[in-house]
C-alpha cells in the first residue's frame, strides 16, 4: 500500500509540476507576442496536450482524498443511518467511477498505439514539432492508475461499511 501511495502522489506531484511549466510557456508566449508581435511555436496545441495530462496525473489523487464533485447532502448522513447500505452505495458509486475510467483508458490506449505506430506529431513541420505519444502514455498512465483507485476504494468501502465511516 505504501508503494501504491508513491506513485499515486508522485504522479500529482509531476502534474503539479507541468502546472509550473504550462505556466512558464504561456508566459514566454505572452512575452514574445509583445516583444515580437508574434507567438511561440506549439504553444496553443502544446497547452491543450498538457493541460489534459496535468488532470489526468492529478485525478487519482483527487479521488483518492474523496475531494470528486458529488453530492455530500446525502451520502454522508445516509451511511450513518444506514451504514451496509451506505457503504455498499459508496462502493457501487466507486465501480461506476472505475468503469468509467476504464473505457476512457481503453479508448486513450487506442489513441496512443495510432500516435505512436503512426508517428504523430504536433507543431509545423520545419519549424516546432513534438511526438503527441508521450504525452498520451501520461494520459493513459493517469487514467489508468485513477481507476485502480477508485476499484481499491470500492473494496476499502465494502470492508469499512459496518463502521458507518468513510474508508480513510
Amino acid at each position: 500500500m505504501r508503494i501504491w501511495s508513491r506513485v499515486v502522489e508522485g504522479l500529482a506531484v509531476i502534474g503539479t509540476l507541468m502546472i509550473g511549466v504550462l505556466m512558464i510557456i504561456i508566459c514566454a508566449d505572452i512575452v514574445f507576442r509583445n516583444l515580437l508581435g508574434a507567438s511561440l511555436p506549439l504553444v496553443s496545441e502544446l497547452g491543450a496536450l498538457v493541460l489534459v495530462m496535468i488532470v489526468y496525473l492529478q485525478l487519482a489523487t483527487t479521488v483518492r482524498a474523496d475531494r470528486l464533485a458529488r453530492t455530500e447532502i446525502f451520502l454522508p448522513a445516509f451511511r450513518r443511518r444506514f451504514p451496509k447500505l451506505g457503504g455498499l452505495l459508496a462502493a457501487l458509486f466507486d465501480l461506476v467511477g472505475a468503469f468509467m475510467l476504464g473505457l476512457i483508458a481503453w479508448s486513450t490506449l487506442r489513441i496512443f498505439e495510432k500516435d505512436f505506430s503512426s508517428g504523430e506529431f504536433i507543431g509545423v513541420t520545419g519549424i516546432a514539432t513534438l511526438p503527441t505519444w508521450p504525452f498520451r502514455a501520461m494520459i493513459l498512465l493517469g487514467v489508468t492508475v485513477a481507476a485502480v483507485e477508485f476499484i481499491m476504494r470500492a473494496a476499502s468501502n465494502l470492508r469499512t461499511r459496518d463502521t458507518g465511516e468513510a474508508p480513510k
